[in-house]
């Protein structure tokens, strides 16, 4: 009799395995199954979520009110995230405008500040400025004073007889007004921590051309005539009188314009910069006590004969000296009416509105004359903020700062910098054109160094537009020699290379509280608005000389910390992003991670892309693989240039092509750090009704940046017309494609792709 056991397969024997492999096989099908249960339901609930937060659903109103969802995206993208019904939405323009009404409500809100202290000052300035009936209450008296204090003026009441250049000592010292010629500090072009005073070409008010046709000539001549006529009948002068004077000004101001050089052509002759010292200027240029005229404006410098200047224009100024010596022999009185003129004109938005109106139509009339479009018209407030910002810029910086940049935002603004960077970092090693040793050089100019933000460790008529743009702009210019030898990677060992710093929010500079008081105390304000407005001036001028003074001063920012440009300083290697930048619609710590690597993940990766400007220009990478960096720039180049633009629109590929570059380069590592977030951290959200997945979302994120209105094309403009800014990049973009389905041949989903970085 067989027992049950002995009926029971033994372990080894045929039966055996077949029962075995059986139940292998249906406990693996059962694996599966429960797995794709699980796998269904984890993508079915942690899948991108709606973000219904109120700084999303804004945003996504936002885009649907900017876009034009009826243009198919693989046609005209920048239609697509830009063009609304009427005209195109400026993305940049937009923010700024709201950063400065954020300045506003604090500048209204006023609340209780220390007495004496700056921030007491500030709120005083911007309420005097916004005081319009005081204003007008004072009229021209305000400014019959400072012509008293400058000797007087024959047309308009008691004068003595003019001492040119104590008057001229004056204007530039004490109002802010260069009228033969600008000096401001600047940093030299060879040694940038070095300051030097820079003499360069006056501003004008008018483009007094007489190479211009002649019809067009003689029509900006009698607007002009009926300006200065006007300004003159305010302060009481005899209105024949007035005229006479009015029109000999603007024939010195005409021969003046004629002594000017272009730019170009004195780079070409080696005459752009030119260091002298006071006492050889003093003999080429006799008609000026120079140091005279240059101590009492950058005061307390200790100024002495053998003081070397930048001079910027020598022959200019030899030939504005021998017109000035001529005027003194023939034209005394007409040459201090010049003078006084175009004083006025210097401070007319300062004064009421009689003069502030005779200068917009001025204005209207130069543009329609020149063909430029009108200037909108901007509210008193706006301006209002704007002078409150450049005189008492570390007051309202900290106070913008402490409201919209707080810790939050600060810390989220710096990790999705450190991951665009490190995913740079790595996307270096993966270059065909540079070989090992040039590669490493280029990670180790971007390496983590500094890296500061708040708390952790500048229509601006006072501080010179040239004394920050020496610098700053060869950032931009193809071929700049004056910052080359900082900025080539020459590939050899033993090349130590300075480590990136990087700013965020604001300087840590103007936010050390201790200044703000200590700045301001030389600032009067009041009686009247003009004499507060001068006295700013004067104290921002001594401002920005000691900051020049300071032995080992930290890097000056170019931009207020409210503004939205930001930039890469070649001489002091950093990067600079303004806390103005870091706003909505371009950055939130609770936007989609897709919206903040498309928009201020791809500008963070283009500034970074600008320290390597002059490995693309012709020697400027000398062990690079010459021949496959011209095909890819090549390629670039022919890319670009296929796109159709609109009519009235055109771009230099030439001075653009450093910026395109640095615009598809910005894109691709903004995509590549945004796909390896989603890789490591998951719950990525979407905006709701947008029927964006989070790919799209980014690439429409990218292209808000972009939207602005079409315009003529400035021909210095380093930028391509905004179309081009999108439709470049995202063509250059396979993902692009892939994501919103572009048929092949589309305009966005060509055959071949260039790929540069």
């Amino acid at each position: 009799m067989i027992s049950p056991e002995e009926r029971l397969p033994v372990e080894g024997s045929r039966p055996w395995a077949v029962a075995r492999r059986v139940l292998t096989a249906i406990l693996l099908v059962g694996l599966l199954l429960c797995s794709s249960v699980l796998l269904f339901y984890t993508f079915w609930n942690c899948g991108p979520r709606p973000c219904e937060t109120p700084v999303c659903l804004d945003l996504r109103d936002h885009y649907l009110a900017s876009g034009n969802t009826s243009v198919a995206p693989c046609t005209d993208f920048f239609s697509f995230a830009c063009g609304r019904a009427k005209g195109t939405n400026n993305s940049f323009q937009e923010l700024a405008k709201r950063n400065k009404n954020r300045l506003r409500r604090i500048l209204e809100a006023q609340n209780s500040p220390h007495p004496g202290s700056g921030e007491e000052k500030a709120f005083q300035f911007y309420n005097s400025c916004m005081d319009t009936r005081a204003i007008e209450a004072a009229g021209a008296g305000p400014l019959r004073q400072v012509i008293e204090e400058l000797g007087g003026w024959r047309i308009s009441g008691n004068w003595t007889s003019l001492n040119f250049n104590r008057m001229l000592r004056l204007l530039m010292s004490q109002y802010g007004h260069f009228p033969f010629f600008r000096a401001y500090l600047g940093p030299h072009p060879a040694f940038p921590h070095t300051p030097v005073i820079q003499i360069d070409q006056p501003e004008f008010d008018v483009p007094l051309k007489q190479d211009q046709e002649q019809k067009i000539y003689a029509q900006i001549y009698r607007e002009y005539l009926t300006y200065l006529s006007q300004l003159g009948t305010l302060l009481g002068g005899d209105p024949n009188k007035v005229q006479q004077h009015a029109s000999l000004s603007i024939s010195i101001t005409s021969q003046l314009f004629q002594f000017l050089r272009p730019l170009e052509q004195r780079q070409a002759q080696g005459k752009l910069f030119q260091m002298v010292t006071i006492d050889q200027l003093k003999e080429m240029a006799p008609a000026i006590d120079w140091l005279s005229c240059l101590q009492a404006t950058f005061t307390p410098m200790s100024l002495s004969p053998s003081q070397l200047l930048m001079v910027h224009d020598l022959e200019y100024l030899k030939n504005m000296s021998q017109l000035v010596e001529d005027l003194l022999l023939k034209d005394r009185d007409f040459l201090q009416s010049h003078m006084i003129l175009g004083l006025v004109g210097t401070l007319s938005p300062a004064l009421d509105s009689q003069f502030q109106e005779a200068r917009r139509k001025l204005s209207q009339k130069l543009r329609e004359l020149t063909e430029q479009p009108p200037m909108p018209a901007r509210p008193r407030w706006m301006k209002c903020v704007e002078e409150t910002g450049t005189f008492f810029q570390p007051t309202l910086a900290a106070l913008f700062v402490r409201e919209a940049f707080g810790p939050s935002t600060r810390s989220a603004a710096m990790e999705l910098f450190t991951v665009i960077r490190d995913t740079l970092i790595t996307h270096l090693r993966k270059l065909p054109w540079m070989n090992k040793e040039t590669q490493n050089m280029a990670q180790d100019k971007v390496r983590p160094g500094v890296l500061a933000g708040v708390g952790a460790c500048e229509g601006n008529g006072v501080l010179d537009q040239a004394s920050r743009g020496l610098e700053a702009r060869a950032k931009d210019l193809p071929g700049h020699t004056l910052s080359r030898e900082a900025t080539v990677l020459h590939a050899h060992p033993g090349n130590n290379v300075a480590q990136l710093r990087v700013e965020m929010g604001a300087s840590e500079w103007t936010l050390k509280p201790e200044l703000a008081q200590q700045e301001y105390s030389d600032i009067q304000l009041g009686p009247s608005f003009l004499q507060s407005v001068l006295s700013c001036v004067r104290s921002l001028r001594a401002r920005i000389v000691q900051s020049f003074l300071r032995p080992f001063p930290p890097h000056r920012w170019q931009v207020s910390p409210w503004e939205v440009n930001a930039y890469y300083s070649i001489s002091d290697h950093v990067v600079v992003f303004p806390a103005g930048l870091l706003q909505p619609p371009f950055f939130h710590p609770d936007y989609p991670r897709a919206v903040n690597f498309g928009a201020a993940g791809s500008i963070m990766a283009h500034e970074l892309l600008h320290i390597f400007y002059e490995l693309l220009l012709p020697g400027g990478c000398l062990d690079c693989d010459t021949h496959a960096l011209q095909e890819a720039l090549l390629c670039l180049e022919r890319h670009y240039a296929a796109f159709p633009l609109p009519n009235g629109t055109s771009f230099n590929n030439s001075l653009t092509f450093l910026e395109n570059a640095a615009d598809a380069g910005g894109l691709a590592i903004a995509l590549q750090a945004y796909n390896k977030r989603l890789l490591w951290h998951h719950g990525e959200t979407v905006l709701p009704n947008l029927d964006l997945t989070p790919q799209q979302i980014f690439f429409r994120s990218y292209a808000q940046v972009m939207c602005r209105e079409p315009s003529p094309k400035d021909f210095h403009d380093t930028h391509s017309p905004p179309q081009l800014r999108v439709h470049g990049p995202l063509s250059s973009t396979p993902a692009f494609a892939r994501h919103f389905r572009c048929p092949p041949g589309a305009l966005l989903n060509p055959s071949s792709h260039c790929q540069l970085w």
